[in-house]
């Protein structure tokens, strides 16, 4: 039987930035929000979104952690990466060599992510704020993960790299 949480004492910095550049799926945003509000990540959404935040399905898919999460919706990635105040910024593409295994994550690195279905377009991945391309492996001749899992997995490699500190 599940426990009913209990207030979490706020971290002093988050653990890690997501930020998803554009996202366009309501549902994959409010896991992100439950995501963020579990391990002490803040969440930025780049604009455009493709959803309003106070749609249903982002509403559910965040199920009651919306007040527990540091989010902030950014008019631009300009404003997401100045917000996060760092200059380690790690983009999620197929397009890379370089896989999560390989990446040596830091306290308050930036996951950034680009819109499902298309990823992020070349211009984000060509910034020169973007430290290094990383691929999540897969199964040859598949797509992509979907953006929430994909971003579960990257967030969690990262913790698990700092021992899970903040976690019980």
């Amino acid at each position: 039987m599940s426990q009913p949480h209990a207030t979490p004492t706020p971290p002093t910095s988050p653990l890690a930035h997501l930020v998803f550049f554009e996202p366009c799926i309501p549902g994959n945003s409010g896991a992100a929000i439950r995501l963020a509000a579990l391990t002490g990540a803040q969440l930025h959404l780049v604009e455009p979104l493709g959803f309003d935040m106070s749609e249903a399905k982002l509403r559910r898919a965040g199920l009651d952690y919306h007040d527990l999460a540091h989010v902030a919706v950014q008019p631009d990635l300009d404003a997401a990466l100045a917000a996060a105040g760092t200059d380690r910024v790690f983009a999620f593409t197929a397009a890379t060599d370089v896989t999560l295994p390989e990446v040596e994550f830091a306290a308050g690195d930036v996951l950034l992510f680009g819109p499902e279905p298309t990823g992020l377009p070349q211009h984000v991945l060509d910034d020169p704020r973007i430290t290094s391309r990383v691929r999540i492996p897969m199964r040859p001749g598949l797509r992509s993960l979907n953006l929430a899992n994909a971003a579960t997995v990257a967030l969690y490699e990262l913790w698990r790299q700092l021992d899970y500190t903040g976690g019980v």
